[in-house]
């Protein structure tokens, strides 16, 4: 068994201002996705300056999209009960799917500013989001949040204020595949042009096959707990459509064109 590491959850304390490691980890993300990005712009017919923009808007999508996709996923009652709640971020409380929804909505509007096919622009963004994701899960392993499921393996770990029995880090799970394997695959399967929607379809799929995974492991949202036959967790619900919406994805891909260098057209499928 591991002794769960004692970190400070505030990075940085200047007085009353406090900067929390979970939001340097997003900061992280936008940053190393932004460089990525500056570095296969040339592809989609981008500039420096374009990225930035870009990044921009996908930060926009990913805080909205992923409050209210905490809101309506997770905590419904809540926010019937109190709709201000909504607006209460330092409590906590976001949402992958409801971020990605964001991001999707952000990638649209961008796409049609920029006059480019939509699963051309979400094929160049999906290899810049995996390493926000993995740093994002680090912050939440920081927080002590996501508690794994109990275990004996012997990197079992007590959580803080969960008692002394060792559970599954679920969160480093998380970091790891969703993180540093998702990366890799998706750097390495986009290093050269593919076919429109097929690194889009792939994202989707490997990281809703990770997620589901891991939500074997990871306790349920307490406020949820399981939400039919004892084991099926809202994660893995949500994950389900993401797995065959890839799949899908990627099937389409194959009678759509390889998407060449500097090529751009209308904003289309």
């Amino acid at each position: 068994m591991l002794n769960y590491p004692s970190i400070d959850p505030v990075a940085i304390a200047l007085g009353p201002f406090k900067v929390h490691w979970y939001g340097l980890m997003y900061v992280i993300g936008f940053i190393a996705a932004w460089w990525l990005g500056r570095r296969r712009a040339s592809r989609v017919g981008l500039t420096g300056d374009d990225v930035g923009d870009l990044i921009f808007y996908a930060a926009i999508g990913v805080v909205v999209g992923g409050r209210l996709g905490y809101a309506f996923f997770y905590g419904l009652d809540r926010l019937l009960a109190d709709p201000l709640w909504l607006f209460q971020v330092w409590d906590g409380g976001m949402s992958f799917h409801g971020g990605l929804l964001g991001v999707l909505v952000a990638a649209l509007l961008f796409a049609r500013k920029h006059r480019l096919a939509f699963f051309q622009l979400t094929d160049f963004v999906a290899p810049l989001v995996p390493i926000g994701l993995g740093a994002g899960r680090i912050g939440n392993f920081i927080n002590a949040e996501l508690p794994g499921r109990l275990t004996d393996l012997p990197w079992g770990m007590p959580f803080p204020g969960m008692g002394p029995a060792p559970r599954h880090p679920s969160s480093l799970y998380e970091a790891l595949l969703e993180g540093a394997v998702l990366f890799a695959i998706m750097w390495w399967v986009s290093a050269t042009p593919r076919r429109r929607g097929l690194v889009s379809g792939l994202f989707l799929a490997c990281y809703g096959c990770f997620r589901f995974l891991v939500e074997f492991v990871r306790l349920p949202d307490p406020q949820l707990g399981f939400i039919a036959w004892n084991w099926l967790t809202m994660g893995m619900l949500l994950s389900l459509p993401m797995i065959l919406a890839g799949g899908l994805l990627m099937l389409w891909s194959r009678h759509r064109p390889v998407d060449d260098a500097r090529q751009t057209e209308p904003a289309s499928a």
